[in-house]
């Protein structure tokens, strides 16, 4: 995470960064440059859909990223903004 120490973020923010945390790394590939580079400069919209991710199956999120299948519609968006940091 840049330049904010953990004293400057949110209790809510500290919750959704440590859950993001998954050990698994199909998805801490896409997780862990968005949490270190985006995520606390993201707008509440993003903050709020990026909660709604991390919330779901790692089973599920590795379908969505490997685009075995299609994830629920109000994930598309989230999903594609990971994606596409990883995207030179």
């Amino acid at each position: 995470m840049s330049s904010n120490s953990m004293d400057d973020i949110s209790l809510a923010d500290r919750k959704i960064i440590y859950r993001a945390r998954r050990g698994l790394k199909e998805l801490d590939y896409y997780f862990d440059p968005y949490v270190r580079e985006h995520f606390l400069k993201a707008d509440a919209a993003e903050k709020a859909d990026f909660a709604v991710l991390i919330d779901q199956e790692d089973p599920d999120l590795l379908d969505w990223f490997m685009d075995v299948t299609a994830p629920p519609a109000e994930l598309i968006g989230i999903i594609q903004r990971l994606k596409s940091l990883r995207t030179p």
